[in-house]
């Protein structure tokens, strides 16, 4: 399977399964998740390994735009 491929089949089975941590991580590394200690309960570091590609864009954008 292409590598964009599988990341973007990984991203929307993160967004189904988990959709409150995956928006909380996505925020929170784009920067844009206010400081609170109850919010930063819900990131999960594992999301972010080096294949999943498409999160790694989406932060990225959402830090560029934001």
């Amino acid at each position: 399977m292409p590598v964009m491929l599988r990341s973007m089949v990984r991203l929307v089975c993160l967004l189904v399964n988990q959709p409150a941590t995956s928006v909380t991580t996505i925020l929170y590394y784009s920067e844009r998740l206010p400081r609170n200690m109850n919010l930063e309960r819900m990131v999960r570091n594992d999301l972010l390994d080096r294949d999943n590609h498409l999160l790694h864009f989406l932060i990225s954008l959402l830090r560029c735009l934001w």
